[in-house]
């Protein structure tokens, strides 16, 4: 999620027959995930060697892009567990029957607090505000505090924002402006944004990695994450003013080659090592309680005290038409 994006590699076991070996008989699962998702290659190295299990990493776009191959595939699905689905499109995901049941019991150290429902089909591993994103030496001291401000003639072709039909933090965006303004006020809000010189990409990557003018690009405000600038030293900064609460899930999925494998697979990413690592490989809090965070966030990616939300049945029910809506509002 957010600039570092790490590859799994398969590894393979070696050494002695199964007959004579005492390490654990070797099993391969599949994990899908988005684009975004790392983790340091020690802590898979000692997952591997206790469990046996070789994992294979599957990326498959953003997490918009990742729910609906998954949802695409659910009758012969491209995997055993998938990690990536966030609390935008959760409800499709689960509406769709892409997960099979599973009550990790890593879940009760913390994921529980965010569950996205009461069926044990996905389990919270990580939190991550979307916000917009400014670059301040850019903006030359005048910074905006809050949505109205993006609206204002001296912000104009400033903004980048990603497509809410194929983007997580897009639609994470668009709900948040659903959430301030209302669902009788939002559409008004962002015909002065389109107004006022928004510019739409597909997705998070080709918003920050290539528009934002703290990377390569010229637009000085972005849709991004509230923990993205620990990733910039400080020279960014998020408006925390304009987030919305956003939670990445993991889930066995239906009608996978191997379940038991792959429930061992999500027990690891509820797990202590891996969600000690988190923040520092993905730019995102961990949803485990009692972890510890790097000194810098206190300071550069503090979680944003009150972020908008909304009910996960009024965005089940009502997604597909607000972003027609936008569609057509904003595209034409």
């Amino acid at each position: 999620m957010r600039r570092i994006c790490a590859v799994f590699a398969a590894l393979a076991l070696t050494g002695c027959s199964a007959a004579t070996s005492t390490a654990p008989q070797s099993h391969e699962v599949t994990l899908v995930t988005h684009d975004s998702f790392a983790v340091k290659q020690e802590v898979l190295d000692e997952f591997q060697k206790s469990s046996g299990i070789t994992v294979k990493q599957l990326a498959s776009g953003d997490a918009g892009e990742l729910t609906n191959k998954l949802v695409l595939t659910k009758a012969n699905p491209i995997g055993d567990v998938a990690f990536g689905v966030d609390s935008t499109f959760a409800s499709r995901a689960l509406s769709e029957g892409v997960f099979a049941e599973y009550a990790s019991p890593e879940a009760s150290k913390g994921a529980q607090r965010y569950k996205a429902d009461d069926s044990n089909r996905l389990q919270a591993v990580d939190v991550g505000d979307v916000c917009l994103n400014i670059d301040p030496a850019k903006l030359g001291g005048t910074e905006p505090k809050s949505y109205e401000d993006l609206v204002d003639p001296k912000f104009k072709d400033q903004l980048v924002v990603e497509n809410p039909a194929t983007s997580s933090p897009g639609l994470a965006f668009l709900l948040g402006t659903i959430a301030k303004y209302g669902e009788n006020g939002w559409q008004e809000y962002w015909t002065k944004l389109k107004a006022n010189g928004v510019k739409v990409v597909s997705g998070w990557e080709e918003a920050y990695n290539q528009e934002f003018s703290a990377t390569k690009g010229t637009r000085p405000i972005v849709v991004s994450y509230a923990s993205s600038p620990s990733a910039e030293g400080g020279k960014t900064k998020a408006v925390l003013d304009t987030c919305y609460r956003q939670v990445e899930y993991a889930g066995v999925l239906s009608g996978a080659k191997n379940p038991e494998d792959a429930k061992k697979v999500l027990d690891f990413l509820l797990g202590e090592k891996f969600q000690a690592q988190v923040a520092e490989q993905m730019y995102v809090y961990p949803s485990r309680e009692g972890v510890a965070l790097p000194e810098s966030w206190a300071k550069d990616a503090p979680l944003p005290p009150n972020p908008q939300t909304l009910p996960a049945d009024k965005v089940k029910d009502n997604r597909e038409a607000w972003v027609e809506q936008w569609r057509k509002l904003v595209q034409g």
